[in-house]
Formats: C-alpha cells, structure tokens, sequence
C-alpha cells in the first residue's frame, strides 16, 4: 500500500497533523474523510461492493465513493477525484452535512474519522476501477434498508452509521 497520508483533526474538523494512513488506521485516530451518496432520477442510490484485496472491509458493500482528502485539497476536490478514480464518472455534488464516528474494522483496524458526506445524481453506467470495485448496483430506499437491516455484516460500519442520516437530510 502506498504511503498516503491522512490529515489528522480534532473534534471540530480542524487540522492538527498528518500521519500515514495506515497507522491512523491501526492507531484509531481522528482524520477528515468524505463519503459520497449518488442517486439516479428514480431515487435509487449507487452502492458498490469494495474490492476484495482492500486493506479493511473488502467485499462489502458501500455507497458510491469514500476516501481521505490530501493536504491542500478540498473535500469537494477529493470526492470528485475519488468518484473518477473508483467509479469512472463524475457529477454535480453538494454538501449535505458532516459527522465524526469511531469503528471497529476487520484486520485489527479501526476508522475514526470526521466525515463530510456529500449527495449527487447521476443517470448512467459506472465504469469501475476493479483495483477499488468489486461490483455496483442501483438499489431503490426500501429494499436497500430491509437489506441492511437482514444482512449487517454485508455492510461497511460508516454506511450503516450514515445511511440513516442521508434518507433524513433527503426528507428535509
């Protein structure tokens, strides 16, 4: 894995460091992240399956893109860069809130990250990288949720801890 590195903040999202990704991993420590939410125009959300081989939860299913922003980048340009690199598309995204979660990951790992989750929407074919995706699919509100709530363990803990919370903001 290459040595990308994580910008370390405190509980209000403000910069206090960087550190190798990995060992924030292993270490649990608070890092900025993004998670991108993509709907199609009949209200189904993209959600794709992680690569296998990935360092922490591979082969388990997720919204459309996440990541870390690098120094010097914005959220925004992070997720942007990230939906290109994992899906092979990019859209319109707006910010729709943030929010800080610790979890327990698979291989020793834990994410504790401050996230900042944004929504677009998109009416096309993801063309993915299978270096990040396993699979995708476009899910309608309903069956995805009964899903999540049926097979948890098929599900990335920050998903489960967001999804809730996007169909919330959607409803304002």
């Amino acid at each position: 894995m290459s040595q990308e590195k994580v910008i370390l903040v405190n509980e209000n999202d403000e910069e206090i460091g960087l550190m190798e990704k990995m060992e924030a991993h292993e270490k649990g420590l608070l890092h900025r992240a993004f998670s991108v939410f993509v709907f199609n125009d009949k209200g189904e959300m993209l959600i794709h399956q992680r690569a296998k081989h990935k360092y922490h939860s591979g082969g388990l299913w997720t919204n459309a893109c996440c990541s870390h922003p690098r120094k010097g980048e914005t959220n925004e340009e992070a997720a942007h860069r990230r939906l290109i690199e994992e899906m092979g598309f990019d859209c319109e995204i707006e910010k729709a809130f943030e929010f800080a979660y610790k979890a327990e990951l698979d291989k020793g790992l834990s994410e504790h990250e401050y996230d900042h989750v944004f929504l677009g929407r998109f009416n096309g074919s993801p063309n993915i990288n299978p270096e990040e995706v396993e699979n995708y699919k476009w899910i309608d509100q309903q069956s995805l949720l009964q899903d999540v709530n049926k097979e948890p363990d098929s599900y990335t803990e920050w998903f489960k801890m967001a999804i809730e919370k996007v169909y919330n903001h959607l409803e304002k």
